[in-house]
């Protein structure tokens, strides 16, 4: 998702109910101080030595959060588990991005999203989820990955994890649930090999560490798109490379003239159908994609829009750093671990829509992972719904 002034994030949701936080602070408020549960927010979990949990959700976005309220509310002992902070995805969006949605469609747990304007920023989203959390007392432990889930002969569960330190861990539970959202893994580029490279960034924040650097930005869709605008009116020498020769119906009515015109003009060289192939010490190679031409869209050559190359040509350039705006998927590695079955089609996890129970017994799913391969069928308008239908199947089981 790029970062622009006017960006803005797909999510929505409906309002909740308001009251007080157990230490006096209304939450409706602004400016009301943000403060962690009295007790240790790690503490409580089941370890060995202790009973069960009801409920442990690996995952502390809004909609892990919102399962952690649901089964609070029902009398269910739960903790949430999750490798980076809560709602850690949020923290890699733009600094200045707001939402698409209005505050109360953002909201969870009963906690109101009172704010003066009526969509939030990424800041008071961050701010907002951290209250909910002090406001319920949610048990959140930050910065624990869950590395492998197994299962005891009588059907208990037990998560081994990995704190950051070093230390591991164990949490025992009665029920898993899988809210780990669509950020897991990053879509990466052929020359990264499948492993992260010093100089491909895969999420933008702002434009200004890049003042006076040569950057490729790689991708068509609105993310690539506002970063590169960004970019070019922050001082950096930005071009854009894309596998196809059209961008995604997704960039923004608004913002197309724009990227057109500074394509049109040269002031953001853009290379259709390629690809960037390897990078050297202050240069990259890109080579026209012969894939990309096979595919039947419009390959530019004679357009003022394009870097005009013959297929299977290979152009060297300066390039400094490269943006890699070419999206993340879920990552399903404890859903696998457990036996959940996923259509190999859709991307989608075996479960029951009524309940998100999948074909596990006991392992259930909540947010953007139920939506398989099509991030942009579940938000956190609808992915808060879930947390309810998992807390009312685990009580009902007893």
């Amino acid at each position: 998702m790029a970062a622009s002034s006017r960006t803005r994030c797909r999510a929505r949701w409906c309002c909740g109910r308001g009251g007080r936080s157990a230490d006096g602070v209304d939450p409706r408020r602004p400016e009301a101080p943000l403060r962690a549960p009295r007790s240790k927010m790690s503490a409580g979990a089941a370890r060995a030595d202790a009973d069960p949990l009801d409920l442990a959700i690996v995952g502390a976005g809004p909609c892990g959060l919102a399962a952690a309220v649901a089964a609070k509310e029902r009398g269910l002992t739960h903790a949430v588990v999750d490798r980076g902070c809560i709602t850690e995805s949020l923290t890699h969006y733009p600094y200045y991005m707001t939402f698409f949605s209005t505050a109360e469609r953002l909201e969870i747990g009963g906690v109101p999203f009172t704010i003066p304007e009526a969509k939030p920023t990424r800041q008071q989203a961050l701010a907002y989820y951290r209250r909910v959390v002090g406001h319920h007392a949610l048990n959140v432990r930050q910065y624990e990955e869950v590395t492998a889930i197994g299962r005891r002969a009588g059907g208990e569960f037990v998560l081994h994890t990995r704190i950051r330190a070093g230390r591991e861990d164990r949490i025992r539970a009665r029920a898993v649930v899988i809210a780990t959202g669509g950020f897991g893994k990053p879509n990466r580029l052929d020359l990264e090999d499948g492993q992260a490279h010093d100089r491909v960034i895969h999420y933008y924040k702002e434009p200004y560490p890049f003042f006076d650097q040569d950057v490729i930005v790689v991708g068509g869709g609105n993310s690539a798109v506002e970063a590169a605008l960004e970019l070019y009116r922050n001082g950096v020498r930005v071009r854009m490379v894309h596998f196809l020769g059209v961008f995604d119906r997704g960039v923004k009515p608004w913002v197309r003239p724009d990227i057109d015109n500074r394509i049109a003009s040269g002031e953001i060289p853009m290379h259709w159908g390629s690809r960037v192939s390897r990078l050297e010490p202050g240069t990259a190679t890109i080579v026209r994609d012969e894939s990309g031409a096979a595919t039947g869209v419009p390959d530019h050559t004679d357009d003022a829009t394009a870097q005009p190359h013959a297929s299977g040509t290979a152009t060297e350039i300066p390039c400094d750093w490269v943006l890699a705006m070419t999206g993340w998927r879920p990552d399903r590695t404890l859903l696998h671990g457990l036996g959940v079955h996923t259509d190999p089609h859709t991307g989608i996890p075996d479960h029951d829509r009524a309940t998100m129970e999948t074909n596990v017994p006991g392992v259930y799913i909540a947010g953007v992972i139920a939506a398989g391969f099509n991030a942009n069928k579940i938000f956190i308008e609808n992915g808060r719904e879930h947390g309810d239908l998992i807390a009312a199947a685990v009580a009902g089981k007893g």
